[in-house]
């Protein structure tokens, strides 16, 4: 166990980031700097994002948004990888060469905070009647909040959804409403000695906990609580245990060594009746280069079940938009901002498959006729419910997963978790009292 008391550095953060995309691209596509310095004439506006459908989405727009502002707009598509180096580059050097910056809420951006890195927007998304800050869903607009300061603005949302198969349901009840029917039909379902498997999920140390998070609500309990540690609470010792039985009863095996990467494929490949991961990564199943026909045919999207406190899955901004503290172009940062995340084109995107953050743009049912109804309902439902996080909010993100996955990979194991529930407890308690430590320095 770490007893190191050291702030984290700002040369570190990378090593903080998680995550992954493919592919990097960067497109030059000018305005005044809103005090002191004056940017030389024809300078860009510089924006830095991963590369994802919704960049994607809005760099095929910026003509019109150049139109908007008369400046030129340089947008860069990176890696995960390539994002955390850059800004690793930049932020340190307090570079004037990013304005934009596409960030995650629940990752790298209390990390950003502590270091002053972002541009403080609260005033400008409470004082814009236009833009409509209270249309932003409850869940992902706290989600955008550090220390009381709003740092960023949603723009790709994300929950877990429960993927399962239409024709095996039938037979094992109909599509589980509840933990336990989950728990059961997938019981019923498994035959592991011929590769047959009930449920299959995230069992990998860190990478789970994203996902073991919504089963942690569900069943009324959470990582912090009041300030303290969480995990050793009667309530997340059951949430171990469920999904402990879950998955390692019912799933493949080496189910502690899989991650999305490992899991997904096992649901795409016909091999398991039931599986819980993000809704965003729906169209996998109906893409005959990853999918079984029978699988295509067959998949079925339910909301998350109801575990003892109710069905309480996460609702998060998966990526936001912040600004740069020491940006030159801040007033047209914040302007291209309230366009990429403003209603008209949250529409526009939604209506191309892609979830936004929006109340209003949720209600209009035109913005989810991209999805496949059965999966446009569950993933209205489940932000209906949502929690704002997916993992513990704190500076040191990748450490504490790390702490409370721990007794998750023993569950699935099927060894006893009280006792590594109760260490790894003590631990996040102790790495708790220095995290926050580390907020006030």
């Amino acid at each position: 166990m770490s007893t190191s008391s050291q702030p984290p550095s700002r040369r570190s953060f990378g090593r903080l980031i998680a995550g992954g995309a493919a592919g990097a691209a960067t497109m030059a596509l000018g305005a005044c700097a809103p005090g002191g310095r004056t940017p030389a004439s024809g300078t860009p506006l510089r924006i830095m994002a991963i590369n994802h459908v919704w960049s994607q989405a809005v760099r095929r727009r910026l003509g019109e948004f150049e139109d908007l502002v008369g400046r030129r707009v340089s947008m860069s598509l990176l890696t995960a990888d390539q994002l955390a180096s850059s800004y690793n580059v930049k932020l340190n050097a307090s570079g004037t060469d990013v304005d934009v910056m596409m960030v995650r809420a629940l990752q790298e951006q209390g990390l950003f905070a502590h270091n002053d890195w972002l541009a403080d927007l609260t005033d400008r998304v409470r004082n814009d009647a236009d833009f409509a800050w209270d249309d932003f869903q409850d869940a992902p607009r706290e989600a955008s909040v550090t220390a009381g300061r709003v740092l960023s603005v949603p723009v790709v949302t994300e929950r877990p959804v429960l993927y399962y198969r239409k024709d095996l349901a039938e037979d094992l009840g109909g599509v589980p409403g509840t933990l336990d029917e989950l728990e059961a039909a997938s019981r019923e379902a498994a035959d592991r000695s011929r590769g047959v498997f009930g449920f299959v999920g995230r069992g990998q140390r860190a990478g789970a906990v994203s996902q073991w998070s919504s089963f942690l609500y569900s069943h009324g309990g959470d990582f912090v609580v009041d300030g303290a540690s969480g995990i050793g609470s009667p309530q997340a010792l059951a949430a171990y245990e469920y999904y402990g039985r879950l998955l390692g009863r019912t799933g493949p095996p080496g189910a502690t060594n899989m991650s999305l990467e490992q899991a997904m494929p096992v649901f795409a490949q016909g091999k398991a009746a039931f599986y819980v991961d993000a809704d965003a990564i729906y169209s996998s199943f109906l893409d005959p280069a990853v999918t079984t026909p029978a699988v295509r045919e067959a998949v079925g999207f339910a909301p998350f079940p109801a575990g003892p406190a109710g069905a309480r899955p996460h609702n998060i901004p998966s990526w936001s938009l912040g600004i740069n503290k020491f940006s030159l172009l801040r007033d047209d940062a914040w302007r291209f901002i309230r366009w990429a995340a403003g209603v008209e084109r949250s529409r526009e995107l939604q209506s191309e498959g892609i979830p936004g953050a929006r109340t209003s743009v949720w209600e209009d049912p035109e913005t989810l006729r991209k999805f496949p109804p059965e999966l446009a309902e569950a993933m209205r439902v489940n932000a209906s419910r949502g929690i704002g996080h997916d993992r513990p909010r704190v500076l040191q993100v990748g450490r504490a997963r790390d702490i409370v996955g721990r007794p998750l990979v023993a569950a699935v194991l099927g060894q006893d978790v009280g006792p590594v529930a109760r260490d790894a407890h003590a631990e996040f308690g102790e790495f708790l009292v220095r995290d926050n430590r580390h907020k006030e320095s």
